[in-house]
């Protein structure tokens, strides 16, 4: 269990001075924006800034990954339009992502359609407004890709350990190495180009050497490929890489230093080409999420609290599932006595409970109507809120620019 006694639900040293530094700068920036704008309540306020840099540190670290930014994870406008100029690519999940990039800039030959669960019809729009690069990982995604987007540029998916990962993926998605073989040799008879395979070793992945799971598994591939007269080029390492939670992962070093010795190990001189799939890592730490207290009430026979925020599971925080995230948080009154809590949404719904098992400790003080920041708030949040459950709207996301006066 994660102690969280302190006010701010950090206790580990950030391990990383320059991402983490950046992350506190913003989220300072963010909060003295929110305390002078005073925006309703609950509301995600996003550091284009820290988008950007976050950009640059990754191409710096993994100069020879072309970096496609997994939409799923913020869709706001302004972050797609900044990593257009930055000139990233995007992987997208739906034919409502790929509208979204091409309407803010993004060419469509920078579009990697990633996802393996597609409607024939999407696929065949995806075709006509020019994306090219399609994942997959069984028979009929692979037949539909063919029928409706001849020619196209397909790369096959494998599930690996996702051991490490605060949310992993089981086994929704990918195949075993000898079935991505099988496929990426039929691809090429249904006149497809195959050109390499991907894999995903979990989202927040703490575990810096989790990726040579999948380049070794993406070895196998190539192998197996090439006895049956497919060349393969290219390797897609997903994404995986974390943000500033309350328990800190390693370092962006470490994560870049064992990507190239798994490359180098398993494919020597003959380097592919490689993609990235970062999400929560370009806008996790960009974003400030300020709730309300609603209600503060005492537990029957504990010293605890329940402190019911306006904001919860379903509009904003569904990441807390399971208690996977645990924000680090801060209030107006941080610095007072502090005592245990239990952190709760504001529906009518008994699933709408935040935080019960994790030591969390707020101030004494705190009361109805103060305010509570979740630090580290950019990624997963906006995207899953709920169209109105309960009546509640979805969560606003309002954007500054850390270089520009808010």
């Amino acid at each position: 269990m994660t102690d969280l006694s302190a006010t701010t639900g950090v206790t580990d040293r950030p391990s990383d001075e320059t991402v983490a530094g950046s992350a506190a700068r913003s989220a300072e920036r963010i909060r003295g924006h929110l305390d002078r704008a005073v925006l309703p309540t609950p509301c995600l306020v996003l550091d284009l800034a820290v988008v950007r840099e976050r950009h640059a540190q990754l191409r710096e670290a993994l100069p020879d990954a072309r970096i496609c930014y997994a939409v799923k994870a913020n869709p706001t406008a302004e972050v797609v339009s900044s990593l257009v100029e930055q000139g990233s690519s995007f992987d997208v999940a739906s034919p409502g992502e790929i509208d979204l990039c091409l309407a803010h800039g993004a060419a469509a030959e920078s579009i990697s359609y990633g996802n393996t669960i597609k409607k024939r019809a999407d696929i065949a729009r995806a075709y006509e407004q020019g994306v090219r690069l399609f994942a997959t990982d069984s028979d009929a995604d692979l037949a539909k890709i063919a029928e409706a987007a001849p020619g196209s540029q397909v790369f096959c998916r494998v599930f690996v350990d996702n051991e490490g990962s605060r949310t992993p993926f089981g086994r929704k998605f990918g195949c075993p190495p000898e079935t991505a073989v099988r496929l990426l040799a039929r691809a090429a008879e249904l006149g497809l180009d195959p050109c390499g395979v991907s894999f995903h070793i979990g989202s927040q992945q703490h575990d810096a050497a989790a990726w040579e799971h999948g380049i070794r598994a993406a070895r196998e591939v190539f192998d197996g490929a090439a006895q049956r007269g497919v060349a393969l080029r290219m390797v897609n390492l997903g994404g995986g890489l974390p943000a500033e939670y309350t328990e800190s992962a390693p370092p962006l070093a470490d994560y870049a230093e064992r990507i190239e010795q798994a490359l180098d190990r398993e494919f020597g001189a003959q380097r592919p080409e490689l993609l990235i799939e970062p999400g929560r890592f370009l806008v996790g730490d960009a974003g400030v999420l300020r709730s309300e207290v609603v209600l503060v009430a005492a537990e029957t026979g504990s010293d605890r609290r329940w402190v019911y925020l306006d904001v919860g599971r379903y509009n904003g925080l569904a990441e807390t599932e399971g208690e996977a995230i645990t924000y680090r948080l801060r209030t107006a009154r941080d610095g007072d006595p502090a005592g245990p809590v239990v952190l709760a949404g504001p529906t009518c719904d008994g699933d709408d409970v935040l935080y019960q098992r994790a030591d969390y400790e707020l101030p004494r003080t705190l009361r109805d109507g103060d305010v509570v920041d979740l630090l580290s708030a950019g990624a997963y949040t906006a995207s899953y809120a709920s169209v109105g459950f309960n009546g509640f709207p979805p969560l606003p996301t309002y954007c500054i620019d850390g270089h520009e006066r808010p």
